[in-house]
């Protein structure tokens, strides 16, 4: 079908967004992925290039999109299957704590950095211990005169390694507290004494995306650090949570198209008993499903994107939408490797690839398990 949600703006955008990706990320694909991580002067050509935090107003260094720009960004990506250049990470799940909840001088002092490139950002909430159940954080900052002390680990995070600014998720009540009023984020500059990036993680998929451990020995910052008030920290994470599962959303039915478009284009050429696959009915009918599924669920998100632009607070959707998108890009992917037979086993092909990527989107940003508990909560179950 056709999409109707993007304007002139955006298509003229796609085009820009699509000679950088390529000119500065194709030719390095395959170094970064070796080296586990993506060149720091590619972030800085990116903000250049108008790539980061484009929906961020003039006033604060951005280019003054909005969210569908980003959207773009996602999906020509997702075109090239570079699932490890985290420019959306960045952009539309870190940042966006600063543009909402900082104060005049945090937002003078940290966002035009972040939509030049100069400042990378990561955000720290899971530990070796917690995931999901952000209740459960551990890790703490003490107020000290006018300073936070902060101690705690924190893992799985990525940008860990190149991030110059990290947002941390910290008790910053008593003991005994109410854990959901007592959690606090902190905004940590990568400088700062007794803050300690530890081994850079080997991971299943997304390997040119570094992903490390982070520690806090009395790491102390300014408690003009602090994000909004002590103790709203839990507030937050539930406000911004949301666009960071619809972000997974379209990556996830970005990353199915793509997989789909090109499994079609190889079934065309690739012939077998003396003609090509695609005229083989099972094919057909693999494909057919594939392409239902992805149709069906760009139906469902241009829908939902709409909604969000117009400032909708869509918790229950965008569980959805993170739920059955990435269950969705599971099974396509599943499905068209098998395709590839053989072939679809070897790493120098992109669905290869695109099968061992596909499998975090289940887990990350709240696993598919706590989107059925939110959901369910959302429909008064």
């Amino acid at each position: 079908m056709e999409r109707t949600i993007f304007r002139e703006e955006h298509e003229v955008y796609r085009k820009a967004v699509r000679q950088f990706v390529n000119a500065e990320v194709v030719p390095h694909q395959e170094r970064w992925r070796r080296e586990g991580s993506v060149d720091r002067e590619a972030w800085r050509k990116a903000g250049e290039a108008g790539l980061l935090c484009p929906w961020l107003e003039e006033e604060h260094g951005g280019p003054g999109g909005d969210f569908l720009h980003s959207v773009v960004i996602i999906e020509e990506l997702a075109k090239v299957y570079e699932s490890g250049f985290a420019l959306t990470l960045h952009s539309d799940v870190v940042v966006p704590y600063i543009h909402e909840f900082g104060n005049a001088e945090q937002k003078a002092r940290w966002l035009p950095g972040c939509a030049s490139g100069d400042l990378v950002t990561a955000i720290a909430m899971t530990e070796p211990g917690t995931g999901s159940d952000l209740a459960a954080i551990r890790t703490t900052a003490r107020r000290d005169g006018d300073d936070l002390v902060i101690n705690g680990a924190k893992t799985f995070i990525s940008n860990g390694i190149l991030c110059d600014l990290c947002i941390v998720a910290a008790r910053t009540g008593a003991e005994g507290d109410d854990p959901h009023r007592s959690l606090s984020l902190i905004v940590v500059e990568a400088d700062r004494p007794g803050f300690i990036k530890g081994k850079k993680l080997e991971k299943m998929g997304m390997a040119s995306q570094d992903t490390s451990e982070l520690f806090f020995e009395d790491c102390r910052v300014p408690a003009a650090n602090l994000l909004g008030q002590p103790g709203m920290g839990f507030f937050m994470l539930m406000r911004k949570l949301a666009q960071e599962r619809l972000v997974v959303g379209v990556g996830s039915q970005a990353g199915a198209a793509q997989v789909l478009a090109d499994t079609i284009r190889y079934c065309k050429e690739r012939e077998a008993f003396g003609r090509p696959i695609a005229k083989f009915q099972n094919t057909q009918f693999e494909l057919v499903d594939c392409a239902t599924e992805v149709e069906v669920g760009q139906a469902f998100l241009d829908r939902l994107l709409v909604e969000h632009l117009a400032g909708k607070h869509l918790v229950k959707e965008c569980s959805m939408s993170k739920l059955w998108h990435t269950e969705m890009l599971g099974r396509v992917v599943d499905r068209c490797l098998q395709l590839f037979g053989g072939y679809g086993y070897m790493l120098e092909y992109p669905v290869t690839r695109a099968y061992m990527d596909a499998r975090v989107q289940r887990i990350f940003a709240g696993t598919n398990e706590i989107m059925k508990v939110i959901i369910a909560k959302q429909m008064g179950l």
